[in-house]
């Protein structure tokens, strides 16, 4: 009995000190006066393992026995609750069966639970266990922890009073404690039990806190070639000098430099300590990441009365951390058929007067043959943030012209308008990279409210507009969400589901949104579908040849509403194709080769409405 009571001290000792001395191995060599210089060697490898037994040396060992529990009669209405084999292959798996029921059983608040004696004979193992008395706590009380440390730690005096004393919430909350207090500037603190005390099966006493020494930031330190600037890492980061040292904010570095795509992150960031202050070194290096692209595309001629082709092309420029400031500018001109061009141009300026703010302007121009204009300015502000992902605001204008008007004493079907709303954005990504990922998630999700406009064109008489709702409330919402699978060794499967809506009592057609293409729904024309709302779903494979080149199929399914005031349809395009992209000396190479089938602009499966394009992208 002796013997069991020193296990069960010993069980609560390491209770209370496991974590601190987790904690203290976690950071060690931690010499306030060792030099502060980070330590880029490599480790020394592990010893080499031994080689693994033959099937025939493995099968000699093992000898099957079957295992039988012997315990009192009360202890045996407690063993009956954990499932053990009846039979086990060898005497080693006898042993580890038996020591992970016992540690069950201790986790489970039955502290001196052991296994007394082990008897072997050739075809059975007998294991005779004690299980004991549940242990409880009878209270355990703040010693000298801040009430709202506790707090924000998970601490609520009920959960340990009266309830059984199971050691993985003592440690969890020791945990939780440890990363409050090392986000507060205390990276070296511990946390133990203090003033013991048992009475019967019932435990009582007080979490204290050692807080060690108190530590700030020093400073960054960049190791690696980048032109990326000190002072803008220091700012989007946000970990400044003199501020207290938070484990947080370090861990959240990593993320946040894999969301930038201009740099790419050699390992973790390191951390040094001296004399009460901690030095970060990150190591990263540049990766091109300015952009340009001149992509050409091949379709069949729109107009039923010609012959031939038309050519469409799109030309992107985007020139990324500009100066090492982080800035961005961006400009992409495209022109969707003989007489319809695009152009989109934007400018992001990150840490916006020393704030974590991204402050970003977007300016969008549509025109559409001879039929109308659409310009459409937005400015938005982006605070980021590493596990709630980035969070926007924006306001956007949205004003349509129509060009020319001939004669008529109807209302067309386009209308002068002006759309004003504001609205809130949200984007988090875990992918593994940006430019050719393999794995993660992306997400990003946007809904705006505003009032739309209607003006009244000169062109027109204004009796044409008589019982029509000149101001109106509309929304406006979009989705996009991609998962990347790794299959086997080059392989990646991509999913992904796109949907957007417009919701206003009339719609004119030059208010709908606009799908179809090589960056939407493939094997159509660009901007084919003029729709109010849509629901695009994607399967892509892709074959991975190079670090950034590869072969991919894909399937388009869409769900397409047009709910226009002159016509409402529905439809559901799909599309099928395959493609290449591999790496040249010029740049990234990418050929594309796409059918769709429509029923609503009488569009089937056919060689000769299928889509090609090919494009060179250039990184520097």
């Amino acid at each position: 009995m002796t013997t069991r009571w020193l296990c069960f001290w010993r069980i609560l000792l390491f209770a209370g000190l496991a974590l601190p001395l987790a904690a203290r191995a976690q950071t060690p060599g931690l010499n306030p006066n060792a030099p502060n210089q980070p330590g880029l060697a490599s480790p020394p490898l592990p010893p080499r393992a031994a080689p693994p037994l033959a099937p025939a040396q493995r099968r000699a060992l093992a000898h099957p026995r079957v295992l039988l529990l012997e315990a009192e009669g009360a202890d045996r209405a407690i063993l009956r609750r954990y499932k053990m084999p009846a039979t086990v292959p060898d005497s080693l798996t006898a042993l580890r069966e038996v020591r992970e029921l016992v540690l069950a059983l201790q986790a489970a608040a039955y502290l001196t639970a052991s296994a007394d004696e082990m008897r072997w004979s050739r075809d059975t193992v007998r294991a005779r266990l004690y299980v004991g008395e549940a242990f409880s706590w009878a209270y355990l009380r703040n010693g000298n922890l801040g009430d709202g440390l506790l707090t924000r730690a998970g601490y609520r005096e009920k959960l340990f009073r009266q309830t059984p004393f199971q050691p993985a919430d003592w440690a969890r909350l020791q945990e939780r404690i440890l990363t409050e207090a090392e986000n507060q500037g205390f990276p070296f603190a511990t946390v133990g039990l203090d003033s013991l005390q048992l009475s019967g099966h019932a435990i009582a006493g007080r979490v204290v806190l050692k807080r060690g020494p108190a530590v700030v930031f020093d400073s960054l330190q960049i190791v690696g070639n980048t032109k990326t600037k000190k002072r803008f890492l220091t700012k989007y980061l946000q970990i400044f000098p003199e501020q207290p040292f938070s484990q947080q904010r370090v861990a959240a570095a990593a993320q946040l430099l894999r969301q930038l795509p201009y740099l790419r992150l050699r390992a973790e960031p390191e951390i040094r300590f001296a004399r009460g202050r901690a030095r970060v070194y990150l190591l990263i290096d540049d990766r091109p990441s300015n952009q340009f692209d001149a992509i050409v595309g091949i379709l069949p001629n729109a107009n039923a009365q010609q012959t031939g082709v038309q050519f469409t092309g799109d030309v992107t420029i985007n020139l990324r951390n500009i100066k090492g400031g982080g800035k961005q500018l961006g400009l992409q001109w495209r022109k969707t058929d003989a007489l319809s061009q695009l152009l989109d141009a934007q400018y992001v300026h990150p840490n916006f007067f020393g704030t974590p703010l991204e402050v970003s302007g977007t300016f969008n121009l549509y025109k559409q043959t001879d039929a109308f204009t659409t310009v459409q300015p937005r400015l938005q502000v982006t605070y980021p943030t590493v596990r709630a992902g980035r969070i926007s605001f924006f306001a956007e204008q949205r004003s349509s012209s129509l060009d020319s008007l001939r004669d008529t004493t109807v209302l067309p079907t386009n209308l002068d308008s002006r759309y004003t709303a504001y609205g809130l954005a949200y984007a988090w990504t875990s992918l593994d990279d940006l430019f050719f990922p393999h794995r993660g998630y992306l997400l990003n999700a946007q809904s705006a409210v505003g009032t739309k406009t209607i003006i009244q064109n000169a062109q027109l008489s204004a009796e044409l507009y008589n019982g029509i709702p000149m101001q109106s409330t509309q929304y406006t919402f979009a989705v996009r969400a991609e998962r990347y699978f790794p299959v086997k060794r080059a392989g990646v499967l991509l999913v992904r589901l796109r949907t957007e809506g417009l919701l206003n009592p009339r719609l004119s057609t030059n208010d709908l949104l606009r799908l179809g293409g090589l960056n939407s729904l493939r094997g159509f024309n660009e901007n084919q579908f003029y729709v109010s709302s849509f629901a695009l779903a994607t399967a892509e494979f892709r074959q991975f040849i190079g670090a950034d080149s590869y072969v991919f199929l894909f399937a388009d399914q869409a769900y397409l509403r047009h709910d226009a005031v002159d016509e409402k349809f529905g439809d559901q395009p799909t599309g099928l194709g395959a493609g290449l992209s591999f790496r040249t000396g010029a740049g990234l190479f990418q050929f594309v080769y796409s059918v769709g089938q429509a029923s609503s602009i009488n569009q089937k499966f056919a060689l000769n409405a299928s889509k090609i394009h090919f494009g060179l992208t250039s990184r520097f």
